[in-house]
């Protein structure tokens, strides 16, 4: 099966040229990775096509001139994958928050399961370097996610996900409605709709170490009550 890792970016000079190697050691030999970057001022996508001189065949670009939101960035990302004949496709961030040592893990239970997740919230599982506050912000999110949408997966909010392209086919991306990081939420959530099976890997979640992080507590909150929205969308 042919995986593809998405990975959105903005302001990520400082991890894209550690990250994609990084990955690229453990992806199989017919895997690929696609950036997408949102218009990134500091010189990422020039970063990238520094890279691609060596990894022409596994390594794709999608430059777009403004910064259109993660949820837009992975659409885009599933939709080029899937015309492009990819069998699996991945959501990872590029700050080495997600560890590429899991994705073997996770493309092992890809062969059984319609989507992956890689969990912060299963036995095993873990964030760390993270305050108190995010903490409680996070876990109370999935949490809440959970109650309102009668969702029994644990980490609703992760990022760290693998679908097959018919899970993605049964979602309908062009029906998804969510705009920022409650796109984590109702993507999950409309494949348990589906009768999806799901498996959740336990991982540790770390803070990163370069670059800026785009998550705040407003974030949190926005994709919080978007969960009524989804609800009541589907």
């Amino acid at each position: 099966m042919k995986t593809l890792i998405i990975l959105p970016t903005y302001n990520e000079i400082e991890n894209i040229p550690s990250i994609i190697p990084a990955v690229m050691e453990v992806l199989p030999s017919d895997g690929a990775i696609l950036v997408v970057d949102d218009g990134s001022p500091d010189g990422t996508a020039q970063a990238v096509k520094k890279l691609q001189e060596h990894l022409s065949q596994r390594l794709f670009l999608l430059e777009r001139t403004q910064k259109l939101g993660l949820a837009d960035a992975y659409i885009n990302g599933f939709k080029w994958g899937m015309t492009k004949g990819f069998d699996i496709l991945c959501e990872m961030d590029a700050d080495f928050s997600h560890k590429p040592e899991y994705l073997p893990k996770m493309f092992e239970a890809i062969k059984s399961y319609d989507f992956v997740i890689g969990s912060r919230n299963v036995k095993g599982g873990a964030v760390e370097g993270w305050s108190v506050l995010r903490r409680l912000i996070s876990k109370g999110g999935s949490l809440y996610s959970r109650i309102v949408l009668g969702c029994p997966i644990k980490d609703l909010t992760g990022g760290f996900n693998m679908w097959r392209k018919e899970t993605l086919e049964k979602i309908a991306l062009d029906s998804i409605i969510s705009k920022g990081f409650s796109f984590q939420i109702e993507m999950k959530y409309k494949a348990y709709q589906a009768g999806c099976s799901v498996q959740e890997i336990p991982i540790v979640f770390p803070d990163r170490t370069e670059g800026t992080s785009k998550m705040n507590s407003s974030i949190f909150m926005e994709a919080i009550t978007a969960v009524w929205k989804i609800r009541n969308a589907h």
